[in-house]
């Protein structure tokens, strides 16, 4: 069965793009443009979760660092690795903060992609 990856991006251009690439290696992908997707997520059991950490939601205040240290923080999905991905300077801090498993820096590249998934699932 193909690992299952989150993808929550709300900028279109790189979420398709990710989806296309992880798709392309195999990995089953469920993408949202924002968090409410996590409402539903014993509904889809994701292995591994990347997320975008300025998500720019209507009536929200949602960021990914915040998102990942509540999911971390929760028995029920503190299991499930969370990537943070930004193009902020302190994206470390902001993913330690979050108590993420790791970051990915944009720009990068599907190698830089395909390297962290395989190293957290």
């Amino acid at each position: 069965m193909a690992k299952k990856i989150l993808v929550i991006e709300d900028d279109k251009d790189i979420r398709d793009t990710v989806t296309f690439a992880l798709e392309s290696e195999g990995y089953e992908v469920i993408s949202s443009e924002n968090s409410r997707i996590l409402k539903f997520i014993d509904h889809h059991n994701p292995d591994l979760i990347l997320l975008d950490n300025w998500l720019t939601e209507w009536k929200s205040d949602a960021n990914g660092q915040q998102l990942s240290y509540d999911l971390k923080s929760d028995p029920k999905t503190s299991h499930i690795p969370v990537i943070i991905v930004s193009a902020v300077s302190n994206i470390a801090e902001i993913a330690a903060a979050g108590l993420s498993d790791g970051y990915l820096k944009k720009p990068f590249d599907l190698d830089e992609l395909n390297a962290i998934i395989k190293k957290h699932i």
